[in-house]
């Protein structure tokens, strides 16, 4: 399993929110290239950026994904507002190895199917999760269906993963809904990246233990809760 930073962009600088809030911010870096090349020294090789201007439909930060992009060696996952061929194809195009697409993959199936054809192994589809059922539109919208009904639905498509973050472990950093990441893990056909509550290198280990290809790594690296430098040396590829 490897561990993916999550770098965060919001009016140009790196940030961290609260847990269920897109307003609060807890943690603000002006220099998100310079953040990114920090990730690059401690070992990390893969890097998860988020706009976040671009998901509130607030405008975006571009020029800072193509710094980042252009400054590092690092694979990055970009996501953020992703809704449509051409910025997938203009992501791509700017150097990232993979997409990160929610909303719209999640609505519109008959469009993802064809996006995946399209851009076979280059799709992450994005999954928040509460009580193991779809949120979207910033956590404010639940759907009846389940998460791992969706999974079914996904398998057969040539994605490059499925990203589930647990949202309601995303409070504190104290683990992962584990039961859920296992049986994600064991119903997916493809890889699974993990997110929320991730707080250790032995929340880290369960996750390996279980199947899961990767974890994204937030405020406990931010925060120091995890030393970058061991979690890179273990977690890395």
């Amino acid at each position: 399993m490897i561990a993916i930073p999550a770098l965060d962009l919001r009016g140009g600088a790196c940030v961290q929110l609260a847990a269920g809030s897109y307003d609060q911010e807890l943690i603000r870096i002006p220099d998100p290239i310079g953040v990114a090349l920090a990730w690059r020294q401690y070992g990390f090789r893969h890097l998860h950026v988020v706009d976040l201007d671009a998901v509130a439909g607030r405008g975006n930060n571009a020029p800072e994904i193509q710094a980042i992009l252009g400054a590092t060696d690092v694979e990055v996952q970009l996501g953020g507002g992703i809704r449509s061929r051409e910025l997938i194809q203009r992501s791509l195009d700017d150097g990232a190895q993979r997409v990160v697409i929610g909303t719209r993959a999640l609505e519109d199936p008959d469009w993802l199917a064809e996006m995946s054809g399209l851009f076979p192994g280059y799709i992450v589809v994005a999954a928040d999760v509460r009580d193991r059922k779809i949120l979207s539109h910033g956590w404010t919208r639940t759907h009846p269906k389940l998460v791992l009904d969706l999974i079914e639905e996904l398998n057969g498509l040539p994605l490059a993963g499925v990203l589930v973050t647990a949202v309601h472990r995303e409070e504190a950093m104290r683990g992962t809904d584990l039961p859920l990441m296992e049986d994600v893990a064991k119903t997916a056909d493809f890889p699974v990246f993990a997110s929320g509550g991730l707080g250790s290198l032995n929340h880290l280990r369960a996750l390996a233990d279980r199947g899961v290809a990767a974890a994204i790594v937030g405020m406990a690296l931010y925060s120091g809760a995890m030393d970058p430098r061991a979690v890179a040396e273990e977690f890395a590829e």
